[in-house]
């Protein structure tokens, strides 16, 4: 039978109870198998309870000696018990100097204690026993995740001044930095917030009509990494220049506040029609527009398009790509059967080939059929490509060579570029 004899306010702080008639402190911490709390008891004394229900700070300081014995019971494990037990007088009977001596020998958990109140400088100087005078029975989570954050940095050699604080809460990454960034004005210091705005205004100038698109090849939400570069180096380049004190923490926060927010336009806009946007800009040999294409993949995937369907080629075509592109499946082809031509699109080598049929087969004879290559620049490159295929087939594409039908000659071409 468990009864409880003594617990302090309604968190996690370790209880006593008494167990068959005999006095434990359980605390929950860590997780099982199923992330689920583990709970934890071992055995205290009646000077222990006393010392545990009369000093707040003594008993938070057993608290967070004793977890990292819990943490090193893993999802299955068993407590120390004997290093707990060892805890108890060294913890609670203990004078604040030997107290302080003990902290310094042993693994204990910070974050515990600055969430409730602990002085942070008399911590970092060793003295947890005055740090512990301003401890509260509540937690303050955040007060302890804002502390590690900034020891995490401090562990990098970063130190935030109160520009780079205030931009990192503008965005929401000042406890943490792989979150998505969003704009949080009212958790900046109202003081600091119009210099905020004006880094933000700068970074803001700096990308003005700058695009981040989709890239179908690695499915329907993935954006333009080449596209994401390039804004992320501009909005750098810009906030460094116009503020050079900024340590690098804030200026990256920017450009991923910027390439992000221009990510989420890209996938929520109505997807581009690659071959309307040419509208009357179409090169020579691109008015013959296609009436009929089948689009395939290496995996056996197969699309019909018609013109006079409710979408265009290449929107149709994209489409089938973001379904269906996979890192075994990289090659994919759009083939005009009555005309006899096509393009292979070459995913994992930023290549393409148009071919055409030469002659057809007779009398049980193969077709003899022309192939030419050519490299691509990135997913806007292959839009490109595909769109002037859609507008005008294989004779359209002659002014985005050059065009090499010798094997050997493109393969040295490629890495020749690759090496670059």
């Amino acid at each position: 039978m468990t009864d409880i004899v003594f617990t302090r306010g309604s968190g996690w702080i370790p209880n006593v109870i008494r167990e068959d008639g005999e006095l434990k402190l359980m605390l929950a911490a860590g997780a099982d198998a199923n992330h689920d709390p583990r709970t934890f008891t071992f055995p205290v004394g009646e000077a222990h309870l006393a010392v545990i229900q009369e000093d707040l700070a003594r008993h938070l300081l057993l608290w967070s000696a004793v977890l990292p014995l819990c943490d090193a019971a893993g999802t299955g494990g068993l407590l120390d018990e004997d290093a707990a037990v060892a805890l108890l007088d060294s913890v609670l009977l203990s004078s604040p100097a030997d107290v302080d001596a003990l902290f310094r020998r042993i693994r204990w958990d910070r974050s515990r204690l600055v969430a409730h109140g602990a002085d942070i400088d008399l911590l970092e100087r060793g003295q947890v026993c005055g740090a512990m005078r301003t401890a509260t029975e509540g937690s303050n989570e955040k007060r302890a995740q804002e502390y590690h954050a900034n020891r995490r940095r401090a562990e990098r050699g970063v130190v935030l001044g109160p520009l780079d604080a205030a931009i990192l809460r503008y965005t929401g990454q000042y406890l943490h930095g792989a979150t998505v960034p969003r704009r949080t004005p009212d958790a900046v210091d109202p003081a600091l917030l119009p210099e905020v705005m004006r880094v933000i205004a700068t970074a803001e100038q700096a990308c003005a009509g700058m695009r981040i698109g989709l890239d179908p090849r690695r499915g329907n939400r993935a954006t333009d990494k080449r596209d994401w570069d390039r804004m992320e180096s501009t909005v750098d380049a810009a906030v460094r220049r116009a503020y050079p004190r900024l340590v690098d923490d804030a200026v990256r926060t920017v450009s991923f506040l910027m390439c992000s927010e221009a990510a989420d336009r890209a996938r929520t806009a109505p997807v581009e029609d690659d071959d309307e946007a040419v509208g009357d800009h179409a090169g020579p040999g691109e008015s013959a527009r296609k009436t009929a294409l089948s689009f395939t993949d290496d995996k056996g995937g197969e699309r019909k398009w018609l013109r006079d369907g409710p979408r265009s080629a290449s929107a149709e075509f994209w489409e089938f790509v973001a379904d269906r592109s996979a890192a075994d499946n990289e090659v994919f082809t759009i083939e005009d059967e009555q005309l006899g031509e096509g393009i292979q699109l070459h995913f994992y080598a930023d290549s393409i080939a148009r071919i055409t049929t030469e002659r057809a087969g007779e009398a049980g004879s193969d077709p003899q059929y022309r192939v030419e290559y050519t490299l691509v620049d990135g997913i806007s490159g292959y839009r490109k490509l595909v769109s002037a295929f859609v507008r005008g087939g294989c004779a359209a594409l002659e002014q985005h060579g050059p065009w090499m039908s010798d094997v050997v000659e493109f393969e040295l071409a490629r890495r020749r570029r690759d090496a670059r």
